[in-house]
């Protein structure tokens, strides 16, 4: 074996209390006492309300944000983007890429007192291939690992089908974080409710549709590289509440009944800049840009000339600058910007009705109704674009309603349906859509492979498959699998450049902006920074006042 990344080892912390008994309502508030063992942290969000906290199980932004305060990853990233060690202290991965083998920290242990060792690894990485589980993204990410072999409690080693040039980019992701065997052998609805993990946090009590409590795990003393272990100071305890409306939630911030709110509107943003008491944290995600996707397994957007009509059609710029109040750049590109391989493509999404006008035209589309609206067999030129409220900013969907404006000048009836998250799944999972924004936070460029090739067209374990552009392309899927394999860091950087060329000129999607990832919260809290795998909070060293 060749050494790929060897690092310094470094302690994890113990955890070995069994679980408080559940707490009565919180009246914390951000005038409680601080800056002393005991305070309490009260985050708010907006996202949707996990039906499951296992992150495992599914895998949404939501159970990322939730689990990056009790699961711990085998890896982590550093502020640089560069591969660091977290619960596996080194690594080695052999000459033909099939074999990976991770020393573990042998002092990791979860919070119900049993070890983080090599059978616990095997038991997760398991847990996410078993179709059982009903795993989406977590399940996409470890699906080269063929076999995993305990060499002996604090070594374990991966067999790949393949090379996976991304392995380590996945394992470093909260959808794929480590949790104890024994919580997973309770079964997936006991899981759900409770996972156990090494992190610095353990789930107390759960009521739904109000709040999650955490407390703190008490023997945990340490961190991801790059961050400070746990002060005596840190918050003892979390109270995560779910407060749907934007309105409400900022209005607990500026109450001081919440520390920390996230999905703040851009003009909440505004007002908090010129707010001493509160601060901003902006940490837009990796992965995949904030775009729409055009559904091209099906009329009308079969035909690349309507794709690329609505393309021309759309007009983006002014509902950008007018809506985000400069909390949001846009983008050209299917990558994120964070992504150092994003590739830029301006000239490809260049507002043009005239050029719409005259595709719509030579693909058939050239009679209009009494509306204004195109016809072709007597069939009208009828777009169907779910949106969940769960997912989607009120910015955002004011957004699209200027896009449906646009595209309605040169006669698209475009249909915008705001749905609750489980209805919106239904409604992709059966094809009933022609549009749709679908954000995919993945480290890497290997994000592109997990969205636009063929094999990505079918569901994973748990229904959701990702490809919702439907693209089918034999010369694209040879370059995502060379990006998904090729552990030359060259090589990967030109497939990932050629497949971004491939997918641009296939016009199946209209990027928008970066996927946005902000934070407001009470200025006087200490050491609040961003997980830099997927920017998400972490709360493990967070002293109030």
């Amino acid at each position: 074996m060749t050494i790929a990344t060897k690092k310094t080892p470094w302690a994890l912390g113990a955890a070995a209390l069994a679980l408080a008994l559940p707490l009565t309502a919180c009246t914390t508030t951000a005038d409680s006492p601080t800056g002393e063992a005991g305070a309490t942290l009260v985050y708010a969000t907006g996202d949707a309300e996990p039906t499951c906290l296992d992150p495992h199980v599914g895998g949404n932004f939501p159970q990322a944000l939730f689990a990056t305060q009790v699961l711990e990853s085998m890896v982590a990233l550093n502020e640089s983007g560069e591969i660091v060690p977290w619960l596996a202290t080194d690594w080695q991965v052999s000459d033909d890429g099939l074999t990976w083998e991770f020393t573990l920290d042998p002092e990791a242990t979860f919070s119900d007192g049993t070890p983080v060792d090599a059978q616990a690894i095997q038991a997760n990485i398991e847990h996410l291939q078993d179709p059982a589980t009903a795993s989406s993204t977590g399940y996409l990410a470890v699906q080269q690992i063929d076999t995993i072999e305990p060499v002996n409690d604090s070594v374990v080693r991966f067999h790949l089908h393949r090379p996976d040039a991304a392995l380590l980019e996945s394992l470093a992701q909260p959808w794929v974080a480590i949790q104890a065997p024994s919580g997973m052998a309770r079964g997936t609805d006991a899981n759900c409710l409770e996972p156990i993990g090494s992190g610095p946090f353990m789930v107390t009590d759960w009521v739904k549709q109000d709040r999650i409590t955490l407390e703190r795990n008490p023997n945990y003393r340490t961190s991801p590289t790059g961050f400070d272990a746990p002060s005596d100071t840190a918050a003892h305890e979390v109270v995560w509440r779910f407060i749907p409306d934007s309105t409400a939630r900022f209005a607990a911030l500026q109450a001081g009944e919440v520390h920390i709110i996230d999905n703040p509107l851009p003009e909440q943003i505004t007002i908090a800049s010129a707010d001493d008491a509160l601060a901003h944290l902006d940490a837009p995600r990796p992965g995949a840009s904030n775009r729409i996707e055009l559904n091209s397994g099906q009329t009308p957007f079969d035909d690349e000339r309507v794709r690329e009509a609505f393309i021309a059609a759309a007009s983006i710029d002014p509902g950008i600058k007018s809506l985000f109040e400069g909390t949001a750049e846009r983008s050209y590109s299917a990558l994120s910007s964070v992504e150092p391989l994003g590739l830029q493509l301006p000239d490809a999404y260049v507002y043009d009705p005239d050029r719409a006008n005259e595709l719509l035209d030579a693909a058939g589309w050239s009679d209009l109704d009494s509306d204004g609206i195109r016809l072709k067999n007597g069939e009208r030129l009828t777009l169907r674009f779910p949106v969940t409220t769960a997912q989607s900013t009120q910015a955002e969907q004011a957004l699209f309603e200027q896009i449906q404006a646009s595209a309605r000048e040169v006669g698209f009836d475009m249909q915008i349906s705001l749905l609750d998250l489980g209805s919106w799944y239904a409604a992709l999972g059966a094809h009933e859509y022609e549009l749709v924004s679908a954000p995919y936070t993945k480290i890497g460029p290997d994000v592109l492979r997990i969205l636009f090739h063929s094999d990505a067209t079918v569901p994973a374990p748990s229904g959701y498959f990702a490809n919702h552009a439907m693209i089918s392309d034999p010369e694209l899927d040879v370059l995502l699998e060379s990006l998904g394999s090729a552990l030359d860091p060259e090589v990967r950087a030109q497939a990932s450049h050629d497949a971004q060329v491939l997918i641009t000129e296939a016009k199946v999607i209209l990027p928008i902006y970066d996927q946005q990832n902000h934070f407001l919260y009470r200025a006087n809290l200490q050491e609040l920074r961003a997980l830099p795998t997927v920017n998400t909070p972490w709360l493990g060293n967070v002293t109030v006042g």
